[in-house]
């Protein structure tokens, strides 16, 4: 497998990266949010495949080569959790954005190896979404072994509380 595309910081231009769009994979077992995601980040100019689930994502990832991978945690097969823990264990080295209705802060706090890159809470509009991925792509540096910034904080759940809707 190819090693994952990455931007260096300053050439980000909305989803493009020196005039190549950048690629999401989004999983997601609830079609309407995929959809949602995909036409959100699509209309910014990010390429973006989705998965309905786990499975369907770890597959995916093997398929093509990805910028950023958004994953929800509850879904059938294989959960978000497991899919990250896949990601480590392959040492296939992608920033991730959790996008969930139920965070597993425990297993996050204790387990290094389910480092996010951020975290958003469903409900999510388009402009928190576009924010967030932003933030991550653009902040990400040449080489994808940057410390997300939730690790940093006291607690895994202080920085996922930033991420919910008011």
């Amino acid at each position: 497998m190819e090693a994952n595309r990455t931007a260096q910081v300053g050439d980000l231009a909305g989803g493009l990266t020196r005039g190549v769009p950048r690629r999401i994979l989004v999983v997601d077992d609830e079609a309407a949010i995929r959809l949602f995601s995909s036409v959100v980040l699509r209309s910014s100019g990010y390429e973006v495949d989705a998965a309905e689930d786990g499975a369907a994502g770890w597959e995916a990832l093997h398929a093509k080569d990805y910028d950023l991978l958004i994953t929800d945690n509850q879904m059938p097969k294989v959960s978000g959790v497991e899919l990250i823990n896949w990601l480590h264990d392959a040492q296939m080295e992608l920033p991730v954005i959790m996008a969930s209705g139920s965070f597993p802060v425990d297993e996050l706090t204790r387990n290094p190896a389910l480092q996010l890159a951020a975290a958003l809470a469903k409900p999510f509009s388009g402009d928190q979404l576009l924010k967030t991925v932003n933030e991550v792509l653009g902040a990400a540096p040449e080489r994808l072994d940057f410390q997300p910034s939730w690790r940093s904080q006291p607690s895994a759940e202080l920085r996922l509380k930033a991420y919910q809707t008011p």
